[in-house]
């Protein structure tokens, strides 16, 4: 893992992270980790939900499909 060092914050924001950081049970340190780390992964996040909706949309629309392996597998076993 690399280490980041941000400078001149203004003291309020300090003051803001620590206070979440005392309400969370956590040091300052692992509440800004946990901050940073959710604000990486909101993207995947997002676009996950929009999966997530794109395929209950399909269900809606078309119900749940069967599984069509076994008949492409017959497919080709009966090609040789």
């Amino acid at each position: 893992m690399a280490d980041v060092k941000i400078c001149e914050l203004p003291e309020s924001v300090i003051a803001t992270f620590r206070v979440r950081a005392a309400a969370a049970g956590r040091s300052m340190e692992e509440e800004l980790r946990q901050q940073l780390i959710e604000a990486a992964s909101r993207s995947r996040q997002e676009m996950l939900a929009e999966l997530d909706a794109f395929r209950e949309m399909l269900q809606r629309k078309y119900g749940i499909l069967s599984d069509s392996t076994e008949g492409i597998r017959q497919d080709r076993e009966s090609r040789g």
